[in-house]
């Protein structure tokens, strides 16, 4: 009965290790699959590329224009000017600002690679995921 009991044993260990084994091939052989490292959201600032300071600066420098008379009206056009010109610079920059989501995933592979997202992502650090769609979806899988 003894040896029954060990060679049943043995065959159980035998199986167990056959699955471990499979399962942790499974896994590596996922070319898309990974560990999500880190979620950031970034928001860039605008750049003025001179278009918004030189259009404020004129239409100041027309409203300045149009305060007092003689050196009153002078100094107003030049105030109204730069006044403009900062105001149109800033208006301008804070239309070229920018935000997004980057998701940085330690591949299956042993490769990191980072992805951008103008949503926030479903997924939360530290969860394995599947690349879709090229890296424009992360779909969840069972940990």
């Amino acid at each position: 009965m003894t040896h029954r009991v060990a060679r049943l044993l043995s065959v159980v260990i035998a199986g167990i290790a056959v699955c471990t084994a499979s399962s942790a091939f499974a896994q590596a052989a996922c070319a898309d699959c990974g560990q999500v490292q880190t979620i950031r959201f970034v928001e860039e600032k605008g750049r003025g590329s001179g278009v918004g300071a030189v259009a404020g600066g004129v239409l100041g420098g027309v409203l300045g224009h149009q305060i007092g008379g003689g050196t009153g009206n002078t100094v107003a056009t030049i105030a109204g000017a730069a006044g403009g010109a900062y105001v149109g610079n800033k208006v301008e920059a804070n239309k070229n600002s920018k935000s997004y989501w980057t998701v940085t995933i330690k591949m299956d592979g042993g490769v990191t690679r980072t992805f951008t997202y103008t949503n926030q992502p479903t997924v939360k650090e530290g969860e394995r995921v599947k690349l879709v769609e090229g890296g424009k979806r992360l779909a969840l899988l069972a940990n």
